[in-house]
């Protein structure tokens, strides 16, 4: 089945690399216009470029720091001046932050809230007008398991994550009569920019590929860690009109690790 999104725009935030990159680049090459925003401006830049030289569809790269809602609105008015619309949302930008509960201070809450929480709900507050208008619209949000599975040790991420969830659920029922549609991803492990930054934190004997295939043989049910590749083709779907009856629902991409449906 060819899925196409010609004739859409889509906006994914941490979009330089990993997961982000993946899924805009899939929606480039099924026809879609992509706005790709993230902090370093070099390196979303370049990443928009390459996604229009391989893809051939237009996209564009803006510098932006979602955890700052001044940003935001800025760089949200940048790309509709560019694009003139929003039809699909991918709220990826994030980082693994977890710890035992006593040691995060306020600083560290308050700052997971603002980049993983707050962000989203800015970004969703200012697409859902256009979305409705138009009566078409998509927004994914990046969560991961421990939004179903929190565990000992994993907050701020698995607190913030969880409301994440909940957002998905309310915005989907908000939507709904206007045919945005809006689900979550719950991320296990998946080859991504974190994963990479996890492998270099340390000095390792071993390579990244040995690394990931050694932690995914022992951590993961299917025995090897996602691509990014498989989330992005997974959202290119649930993106299109081929996918128009699935909203409010927060989907494991884990290889069967997590013990939550």
């Amino acid at each position: 089945m060819e899925v196409r999104l010609d004739g859409r725009v889509a906006l994914v935030t941490g979009g330089s690399k990993g997961l982000g990159y993946a899924m805009a680049h899939r929606f480039a090459a099924s026809g879609a216009e992509v706005c790709l925003w993230a902090r370093t401006s070099s390196e979303v830049y370049a990443a928009a470029e390459r996604i229009a030289a391989e893809t051939g569809s237009r996209a564009v790269g803006i510098s932006c720091d979602v955890s700052k809602a001044e940003e935001i609105g800025a760089a949200f008015e940048q790309t509709i001046n560019a694009f003139g619309q929003v039809d699909i949302l991918i709220n990826n930008a994030g980082l693994a932050k977890a710890g035992a509960f006593e040691s995060i201070t306020d600083e560290e809450w308050q700052l997971d809230f603002d980049l993983k929480l707050m962000a989203a709900v800015r970004l969703s507050r200012l697409v859902f007008p256009g979305m409705k208008a138009r009566k078409w619209g998509r927004i994914i949000n990046m969560l991961n398991t421990l939004a179903k599975t929190p565990a000992a040790g994993s907050t701020p991420t698995s607190v913030t994550r969880a409301a994440g969830m909940a957002l998905t659920k309310v915005l989907a029922g908000e939507g709904a009569p206007h045919n945005i549609l809006v689900n979550g991803f719950n991320i296990g492990l998946i080859k991504s920019d974190q994963i990479r930054r996890a492998y270099d934190s340390k000095p390792r004997e071993e390579s990244f590929d040995e690394f990931v295939e050694r932690a995914g043989s022992r951590s993961v049910p299917l025995g090897r860690y996602g691509e990014a590749e498989e989330c992005a083709s997974l959202a290119c779907l649930l993106c299109s009109d081929q996918c128009g009856f699935v909203s409010g629902t927060a989907i494991n991409l884990d290889g069967n690790m997590s013990p939550a449906l």
